[in-house]
């Protein structure tokens, strides 16, 4: 069964150029940071090596609407035997496809009983720590300075932002894979009778 995790990544504009600022363009303003921002995502394989990188939007869409538009949603439709864990901007994609897609669970009430608050940091943890490996590819992503706080144009950030991830993926793909332990019980002779 393949697995993928995905993430939103946002990389912050410093200055909006001359016509952003006679005219500022509300679509790339982020609720979240209340600055011009530019998102993209990323799905990373279950060692952190990037399979995908782009999606480049402006920084107010949310991750759930992007990944409907450019139709990565209709994949798990497609590709039943997919995998995927995600944050919890995917909410609405966990519950689409309950038995593809893993979101962090939602919070209890406050006057939920203790054990239900327990169960929730369990399986909050347990997820965290099955998606660490995508957000571990955003991290090699911002090593790159002129993704930490991109200065140029808005129009040319899709092109150098695919360029670094190719760069990225080069990388990944380099490093030696970690083999990931089977509890599957194998026969080690054959034994005649």
């Amino acid at each position: 069964m393949p697995k993928a995790s995905t993430s939103g990544s946002t990389a912050r504009k410093s200055r909006p150029d001359a016509r952003a600022r006679a005219a500022p363009d509300a679509t790339f303003v982020s609720g979240k940071k209340k600055q011009n921002t530019i998102k993209t995502t990323t799905f990373s394989d279950h060692q952190g090596r990037t399979l995908f990188s782009g999606v480049v939007r402006p920084g107010r869409m949310h991750d759930q609407t992007a990944v409907r538009t450019e139709g990565i949603a209709e994949q798990f439709r497609l590709h039943p035997d997919v995998h995927a864990e995600v944050d919890s901007g995917y909410q609405g994609l966990a519950k689409e496809f309950p038995s593809q897609v893993s979101a962090p669970p939602k919070k209890p009430a406050q006057d939920a009983p203790g054990g239900d608050k327990r169960a929730w940091r369990e399986a909050r943890r347990r997820q965290s720590s099955a998606r660490i490996v995508v957000e571990h590819t955003n991290v090699e992503y911002k090593q790159w300075h002129l993704l930490q706080r991109y200065t140029g144009r808005r129009e040319d950030y899709e092109q150098t932002h695919l360029a670094i991830a190719g760069l990225v993926s080069d990388r990944a793909a380099r490093r030696t894979t970690r083999r990931l332990t089977s509890t599957e019980l194998v026969p080690v002779r054959a034994t005649a009778c």
